[in-house]
């Protein structure tokens, strides 16, 4: 998620409107395992690794304006620097940077550790979280140069995202998810996930929002706590992925194949 546009569902100034369980509208996924979205400022942005492709939505529809073939057969995370699409693809433990958002790949390199599951970028560098490793590296802007890494709070890092200030990372082994100090390995706080297995996060200017594999909920927080304001059942029986898009929650769905954009409420 490009977090700078991120300003809260409410919009500069308004009173918060929760995501809700409501569905503004949902489309077949491009393809059959839907596992990673990201938001460019304007258009929505899918991997899948059945197909193997990374598609660029029009808006938050489903009509594609370009697919093209991901750099490797298992894409597993997507982030938005502000200007390039980069992918981190478990079949060959390497990260893509994209030219923009196109097929052209600027620069790649070996991910730090042997399983990158997740990225997220803080506005200058981007992080990866590695299941082999057990590993959150920073990354010194967008390359392979690492400024710092340390162990992940538990042992299987699913999922990352930037609240502007903290890190927060979420584990599907300790089931907890965990808000670090700036970007560090300090932990400021952390709390067991709503559900019993996450796999996804967002942040949407105000409250953070967790998806659960096991309980099949969406969890709106309280600000970035363990206190839920609202869940609701996932559309289909397996959110594997959230988004939000400076208005609406989006999240994919590794069962149905389908993409949901919800409804504020």
């Amino acid at each position: 998620m490009l977090w700078s546009k991120a300003i809260g569902a409410g919009g500069a100034g308004g009173a918060y409107v929760f995501p809700s369980p409501t569905i503004l509208t949902s489309f077949a996924a491009p393809s059959s395992v839907p596992t990673g979205l990201t938001f460019d400022g304007t258009n929505l942005i899918s991997c899948d690794s059945d197909a193997d492709f990374i598609y660029v939505h029009d808006g938050v529809s489903s009509t594609i304006l370009t697919s093209f073939a991901a750099p490797s057969s298992v894409p597993r995370g997507l982030a938005f620097d502000g200007t390039n699409l980069i992918i981190c693809d478990a079949d060959t433990d390497r990260i893509y940077v994209n030219d923009g958002v196109s097929s052209t790949v600027l620069t790649s390199f070996a991910a730090p550790g042997g399983g990158s599951s997740g990225l997220a970028f803080d506005g200058t560098n981007l992080i990866s979280c590695d299941l082999t490793s057990d590993r959150i590296y920073v990354h010194d802007g967008v390359s392979s140069t690492i400024l710092t890494s340390f162990a992940t709070p538990g042992g299987s890092p699913l999922g990352l995202t930037f609240d502007g200030t903290n890190l927060i990372s979420c584990d599907l082994t300790s089931d907890f998810i965990y808000v670090h100090d700036g970007v560090s390995s300090t932990i400021l706080t952390s709390f067991a996930t709503p559900g019993g297995s996450p796999l996804g996060l967002t942040f949407d200017g105000t409250n953070l929002i967790s998806c659960d594999l096991t309980s099949d909920f969406i969890y709106v927080h309280d600000g970035v706590s363990s206190t839920v304001l609202t869940s609701f059942a996932t559309p289909g029986g397996g959110s594997s992925g959230l988004a939000f898009d400076g208005t609406n929650l989006i999240s994919c769905d590794l069962i149905t194949d389908l993409i949901y954009v919800h409804d504020t409420a």
